[in-house]
């Protein structure tokens, strides 16, 4: 398996998508319920097999990631060969970015000597969506870009 199995809640939000993918497996429904039932290494790895290419899917589509922590927000514009990075630190014992409070002190401090933020660029290796899910495991979140570009055009 590449990236990780599809939570019980995600392949349920998936449904439809999970049995188009069986069917294209020539898998109908009662096929499906002896496998699990006799055979449910063999259902396991559909199910891996399943997740995977959502996953692929999702992170080859992904634009912008975003990662939040008490003093840090990292942001980042994902391209086929590389990413773009926005890393935002606070200075401010008290401020905390993963609060709405720390947020709104970040709103109302961006442009003091208690916020530092930086830019950088790095190319991605052989396997771009290995990287993206790397940082997706380390909490990165997908983000439709917004805080990126609103930085952007501040800057």
């Amino acid at each position: 398996m590449k990236y990780t199995r599809l939570t019980k809640e995600q392949l349920e939000e998936l449904h439809p998508e999970f049995i188009r993918f069986l069917a294209s497996q020539n898998i109908d429904k009662a096929e499906w319920d002896t496998l699990k039932a006799q055979k449910p290494e063999v259902a396991e790895q559909e199910i891996d097999v399943f997740s995977d290419l959502i996953w692929e899917d999702v992170i080859t589509k992904a634009g912008w990631l975003e990662h939040y922590s008490a003093k840090h927000i990292f942001l980042f514009k994902l391209t086929e060969t590389g990413m773009e990075s926005i890393v935002i630190h606070a200075h401010n014992t008290h401020a905390d970015f993963e609060t709405e409070g720390g947020l709104q002190w970040l709103n109302e401090n961006i442009f003091s000597d208690e916020v530092h933020i930086t830019r950088g660029t790095k190319p991605f290796g052989p396997d771009r969506n290995a990287e993206v899910f790397a940082l997706i495991e380390q909490g990165a979140i997908l983000s439709d870009g917004f805080l990126y570009n609103q930085l952007i055009d501040m800057f």
